[in-house]
């Protein structure tokens, strides 16, 4: 697949020197790493998958992260929200996100949108993204975020988690010529999706929440760079009890 993001001009040295492992990397090099220095990623959530998504993207490298949520940092956050300290318990997770990011990686521009996305304001937060991740564990939420994505044709990497399993795809209403769109809708019909339990109520791997993030900000990179095959139309399933991954299709529910 075509890179999705035109290379930036040239970077800092510094940078370059702090992502020189990227620009060894096949599929990536020095072209890949100016690609990721120009993209502007949204992630909706800074919970347990938005952590890793985040600080694994400002990591990478990436030029531009809007961060979106609108909770604050609680005590029980922690066992798998590694971008939070005990330190930043009641301050908005907006604010020790970007702390975070940019203690990482100071080149990295951070919007940080304390607010909950919606209906209302989804093409707002989301429009000037190349990318949307959304790590959001609300159904509502979801659908409004890929609503949003759809509208505006641009890529939405998705993932969930629940107690000890886990879910990765990615969804594109406009993808190259030659790649079936696929949306949200095509995985859970409207009506068909319900409301998942909270973590509260049934818990969740801390570990696999850093493993899916991971797997999420790697699709990220593959998207900007054109490295690889994306997780278009493959839904990836983790069982971290059995150790076990395995992947289904997932198929345009309407023919275009």
């Amino acid at each position: 697949m075509d890179p999705l993001v035109a290379p930036a001009p040239a970077l800092d040295p510094s940078e370059l020197v702090r992502t020189a492992r990227h620009a060894v990397l096949a599929g990536i090099g020095e072209e890949g790493q100016r690609r990721l220095s120009a993209a502007h990623v949204a992630v909706v959530g800074a919970g347990g998958l938005g952590s890793p998504v985040l600080m694994a993207l400002a990591a990478a490298g990436v030029g531009a992260l809007t961060v979106i949520d609108d909770d604050v940092v609680e005590l029980t956050n922690l066992q798998r929200q590694v971008v939070h300290r005990v330190d930043d318990i009641g301050t908005p997770k907006t604010d020790s996100a970007t702390r975070a990011i940019t203690a990482l990686a100071p080149q990295a521009a951070v919007r940080a949108e304390r607010v909950r996305l919606d209906a209302a304001n989804a093409a707002r937060l989301l429009g000037p993204a190349d990318i949307v991740v959304d790590t959001s564990d609300s159904f509502a939420t979801r659908r409004d975020v890929a609503a949003a994505a759809e509208h505006l044709g641009i890529p939405l990497v998705w993932g969930a988690v629940q107690e000890w399993h886990a879910q990765a795809t990615v969804f594109w209403s406009a993808p190259p010529a030659g790649q079936a769109p696929v949306v949200l809708a095509d995985l859970f019909p409207p009506g068909t999706e319900g409301e998942p339990p909270s973590c509260a109520q049934v818990g969740v791997l801390g570990a696999l929440c850093v493993q899916v993030g991971g797997i999420l900000a790697g699709e990220v990179v593959k998207l900007i760079t054109g490295a690889g095959e994306p997780l278009l139309g493959r839904l990836a399933m983790i069982d971290a009890l059995t150790a076990r991954q395995h992947e289904i299709a997932i198929r345009p529910a309407v023919a275009a």
